[in-house]
Formats: structure tokens, sequence, C-alpha cells
């Protein structure tokens, strides 16, 4: 037996004891121990008895995981895949050492520690297993197999815990934690970009479809939205809010019906305003430039319309981006023109809600812009993938507290000659589009566990 299966035997024994005192002295209060030999008291006992046994839950059992998937390339066939999530939760629930992460039998922990499920991190650990174990830093070998390192750099942006933390959890220095959490950030952004690639002519067709289907609006191609994540460059969150040196980066982010990501663009500074973000990101000038959006259009009472996004109200209205209709007179076409496309933005915000679902970005990133870049990047790609496999561990049930640009003051507006020509064409498109827009007599959208919203009424 070697030393980390020793390690593993010995930590599960100790366990179990620990459980078989509890249930052989029920009568005891269990928060409190008291030694018969002296008087005094160990206090709160009970809490440190569960942290222990939480600990051992989350030990090393990906080593466990490791095997059980080489085993499975080796002796079982591809289609051998109907273990539950429980099933495999029970598999992983005996650890093999502090250093190994281990799985409580609860299948609800995975989603706690690493916002997927065992079968999806299994999958993605398969994946990712030749480009996390290839490099070191330098110094000895880490000596570390693709689970431990996507098990680190997953808890930190799941839980959003610190790196002492998250080294004490792990078995593993601060330093490795902190080369984990990056080398993960790189791996995603570097070699797996494309899962947030923008649809080519032919995919975008399903997507507009969806759009079609859900509020009888056609042509649309996605949804865009801008949010911001706190950002704290020393490291000490209390410290820089006293100073009020908090700052925040913004992310624009275009969506489909079902909240996929088709694009996403962070690093500006949280103080530019949406459109502001819009114009200096690639979407903005490859949009304009003719290389996107550029299928033909569809005819809608004579009226040619274009590819297009929708937007909220911080947007211009624009022959391809369509903003709500500004006091619309109840019962027209314009005010259900504004419910179906509030309809479609929903996608949106649930996207968000989802992003600052995980924990690394729904509290203050610490670091630099890169660091905040490379978690915002990272959960995105990751928020897809998940989509991808239909594991819905990480996204919102809730659209949280984004609200929508519904005041007309808050409407962007520019006076320009050449702005209201471009919005008196627009404004065309828009007009013959509110004819096509269903009917929608509730405000209150349910979202189907696939992420999209559906339509309560037409």
């Amino acid at each position: 037996m070697n030393s980390r299966s020793l390690a593993a035997f010995l930590s599960s024994l100790i366990s179990e004891l620990l459980l078989l005192l509890l249930l052989l002295f029920p009568s005891s209060n269990p928060l409190t121990i008291t030694s018969s030999s002296n008087s005094n008291s160990y206090e709160n006992i009970f809490p440190l008895i569960h942290h222990f046994l939480s600990s051992s839950e989350i030990v090393a059992s990906l080593s466990i995981l490791r095997i059980s998937r080489k085993r499975k390339r080796a002796h079982q066939p591809e289609s051998d895949s109907e273990s539950t999530d429980e099933d495999r939760a029970d598999e992983l629930g005996t650890g093999v050492g502090r250093a190994e992460l281990g799985l409580s039998r609860n299948p609800d922990s995975f989603k706690l520690c690493f916002k997927m499920t065992s079968s999806t991190f299994e999958w993605l650990s398969g994946l990712l297993e030749p480009l996390l174990e290839c490099r070191d830093p330098p110094g000895p070998p880490l000596n570390l197999s693709a689970e431990i390192r996507l098990g680190v750099g997953l808890f930190r942006l799941a839980t959003g815990s610190d790196y002492p933390e998250i080294s004490r959890r792990f078995g593993v220095s601060e330093s490795v934690t902190r080369f984990c959490v990056k080398q993960l950030c790189r791996v995603l952004c570097t070699n797996f970009r494309f899962w947030l690639g923008f649809p080519n002519p032919v995919e975008l067709v399903s997507v507009s479809t969806a759009f079609e289907d859900l509020t009888g609006l056609p042509n649309c191609c996605g949804v865009i939205g801008c949010t911001r994540f706190k950002l704290v460059r020393d490291g000490n969150c209390e410290l820089s809010k006293e100073k009020g040196i908090e700052e925040s980066i913004a992310a624009q982010i275009v969506v489909d019906s079902s909240s996929r990501i088709l694009s996403i663009v962070a690093g500006f500074r949280g103080e530019k305003g949406d459109f502001r973000i819009l114009k200096s990101s690639s979407l903005y000038k490859d949009i304009e430039g003719g290389s996107l959006l550029n299928s033909p259009p569809v005819y809608v009472n004579g009226v040619a319309i274009n590819q297009y996004l929708v937007g909220d109200g911080g947007y211009p209205l624009l022959p391809w981006l369509m903003v709500p209709f500004v006091d619309p007179v109840p019962g027209s076409s314009e005010e259900n023109f504004n419910a179906a496309q509030h309809l479609m933005r929903l996608s949106a915000l649930r996207t968000i809600a989802s992003l600052k679902n995980w924990g690394g970005l729904s509290r203050p990133i610490e670091g630099e812009f890169k660091t905040a870049v490379a978690y915002i990047g990272a959960c995105s790609i990751l928020h897809n993938v998940l989509l991808m496999r239909d594991d819905y561990s990480a996204l919102s049930d809730g659209l949280g507290d984004h609200s929508l640009h519904e005041q007309s003051s808050q409407y962007y507006r520019d006076t320009s000659l050449e702005e209201n020509l471009i919005e008196s064409k627009a404004s065309v498109i828009r007009s013959a589009l509110a004819t096509k827009a269903r009917q929608i007599r509730s405000s209150n959208y349910p979202i189907n566990p696939s992420g999209s919203v559906q339509l309560l009424s037409i």
C-alpha cells in the first residue's frame, strides 16, 4: 500500500470513528464535551468534527477519479456510461490523503465546490489533461495530476476562496495554488476561446429562428448587454473600500435565447458607458465593416430587415441594433414590440446573473486588470461548456438585481446630424418589426431548464 492509499485509509477510518462516537453518546450535548480528568470543557467540538469530516470529504479522491477514468478507457466500452452522479459521488467518497481532492457522497457538494457535476468534471479533466500537465512552475516538478490542478483552479473560480484556504484544503503550497489557478485560466482562454466564437452565417439561422419562435421578431441574431465586476488591486478589500479605491471592470456580452454566450469583450474600465464600450469593441467594427451580420435580409411589409441585435435603452437605435420604443401608446404595436424585445433580453440578464454566481466573480477580484479579464474569460467559457453538456449547475435560477434601462431618461440620445439620419433609417426597420411582434400579456416570464425564456401567452 503506497503512502497516498495509506493516508486515504487512515483518513476514512478516523472519520468513521468520529461518527461512531457521536452515535454511541447521543445523550451528550453535541456542542460540549467535558473531560472527566479535568474541569476544562472543550466548547464547540461538534463544529470541529463536522469541519474535519467535510475536509475528509473534500480530500483527494481525484486520484481515484483518475484511476477510474483510466480503467474505463482500458476496460469499458464508450457506451458504458450509465452511472449517475450519485454513483460517482459514492465511488469518490473515500479519499487518499489531503493532497487529493475528495467528494462528498452527496452530489450537491460537487456543484458547490466546482459548479459542475462529477461527470462534467471528469470529462473536462480528460480534455484538459495534456495541457494542464505539460507545464510546471520553476523548481522541482509538481507531480500533481490534471484532476488536482483542475480541482484547485475550479475551486477558486467556483467559490472565490482565498489562496491560503485553498492551499489548506488541497494540501499544496500557496504558490502552487496560485500557479494552478493561473494555469487553468490561461489554458481555457488560450486554447478554448473558440467556445466563445461568434456563430457563422449557417449557425446564426438557428439562433434567429429560436428568437422568432419566441416572439415573432425575425432575423434577430443575439442580445447585447454590459455588466461590471468589482476589482481590488492591493489585495485588501476592506482597506480599498476605506480608501475609496475600489474599481470595476466592464464586460460586454452577446447571447442567444438559451443564454449561451456568442461574444464577450472584457477589460474596459467600469466607468465607461455601455455604448462607448460597444464602439471600442471589435464587434462594433466588424458589424459596421460588414464582416458580421451580413447575410441577406428578410422583408417585412416591403422593408428590408438585415440581421440585428437587440439591446436595452443604454444603446442607440441603429439599423443592426434594435432598442425599445420610448413611451409607447398602450395597446399599440410599439408596446408589443417592447414586450417582445424585453422577453428576448431576459436571456442576457440570466447570463449575467449566472456569471456573477461564480464565487470568483461575485466578490471583488483581487489583482490587476489582466487577472480579472482571465477570470471573466474562464468563467464565460465554462458557462458555455456547461450549457453544451446540459449541465445547469452554475446557471442562475433568477435574474438577479440587474435592472433594465426602462426609464425614458436613461435612453441614449445623440443629436448629431449623422446619428439622426442613421436613427431615422433604423426607425423604419423597427416600426416594420413592431408589426410582427406577438402580443405578450405578462412581464413575468418563466425560464425553462435549458436556459430559454418561455412565452406565457400570445
